[in-house]
């Protein structure tokens, strides 16, 4: 159920900052509430952003790939996050190398590396990614599960499908089935997952600095519909949760609406428990007049002038 989105007067400093940096009013005024040093991170994403890739440790192992590309004048730099490393100097672009082609890495920003990390899947698990397209999470699920197990990877979008299964190949994943369908309807598929990721359809809001035109194209009627729509697929997901299973919920937007607000749902409706994620900063209890479980605060928000990624949430949650 879509839900009341939550306005707020603008003036002085923010209202200044929404003008010189070209944002909707209403955006900056609700990034005021919640966001640390409003104006370093408005600037932060006015630069370009940083470059990352994850090792494909179904291929190759970290340092055999940083020989490779350093011998040809890439400069990488290790990350806190395992098998991730920013790329800091290319001679052209990564994403043309031969070992990108060979499916050695893939090109996948910081932030979007922790959804899998925190829902940490074993070789043999059960798994299910409900919005896989265009596969940097999936072929990371494959690679955490050493090909083995089960991994369901969903996607609703025909014209997503042939550029998943390219990633999919490329990456030499082997224990994945690939359904094109909605994933509000992955009850039909009568499986019981042991851990389930679902990276939602979201609004973008984190993605500005890969996109500028983010600052406008979407709007406050956007952020309704996708917090309904996150609501129906994460009523969906726990449908198919083993007792005991673990679902992580991620999207790339800052709104509240999109993020707490669907992990206080799950606490709320289905007595989920919120375990803690070790990257970003807490997630927050209020929001307006929104009040949200305590537990919201072991979810995870990443900043681009704090976090060095683009905008990011993530909530890990136990089906106890």
């Amino acid at each position: 159920m879509a839900c009341e989105i939550q306005r707020f007067e603008i003036g002085g400093k923010a209202a200044e900052l929404a003008k010189k940096y070209r944002y909707p009013e209403y955006m900056v005024a609700r990034f005021e509430r919640f966001v640390p040093d409003l104006e370093k991170f408005l600037a932060s994403m006015e630069a370009p952003p940083r470059t990352y890739i994850r090792v494909n440790t179904l291929r190759i192992n970290a340092n055999a790939l940083t020989k490779r590309l350093t011998d040809k004048g890439f400069t990488l730099r290790e990350t806190d996050i395992p098998d991730c490393l920013e790329v800091t100097a290319e001679p052209y672009s990564i994403g043309a190398s031969a070992e990108y082609l060979l499916g050695y890495f893939y090109v996948q920003d910081k932030s979007s590396v922790i959804p899998p990390l925190a829902l940490a899947p074993q070789p043999g698990d059960v798994v299910i990614d409900m919005a896989a397209s265009p596969g940097g999470k999936t072929t990371q699920l494959a690679q955490m599960m050493d090909n083995k197990g089960l991994l369901i990877a969903i996607e609703v979008e025909i014209a997503r499908i042939a550029g998943l299964r390219s990633n999919l190949g490329r990456c030499g994943v082997m224990n994945t089935a690939l359904f094109h369908m909605d994933a509000r309807d992955i009850k039909k598929l009568e499986v019981k997952a042991d851990k389930i990721l679902l990276d939602a359809p979201c609004t973008g809001e984190g993605v500005i600095a890969k996109d500028r035109t983010r600052k406008t194209s979407r709007g406050e009627s956007d952020i309704q519909f996708c917090s309904g729509l996150q609501e129906e697929l994460i009523d969906a997901a726990y449908a198919c949760m083993k007792p005991g299973g673990v679902l992580v919920y991620s999207t790339c937007s800052f709104a509240p609406e999109e993020n707490e607000r669907i992990v206080d749902h799950l606490i709320k409706k289905y007595g989920m428990k919120v375990e803690p994620v070790p990257y970003g900063e807490p997630g927050i209890e209020s929001f307006g007049d929104m009040k949200f479980d305590p537990q919201v605060k072991n979810a995870r928000r990443l900043y681009p002038h704090l976090h060095g990624t683009s905008g990011f949430f993530v909530a890990r949650l136990k089906n106890v």
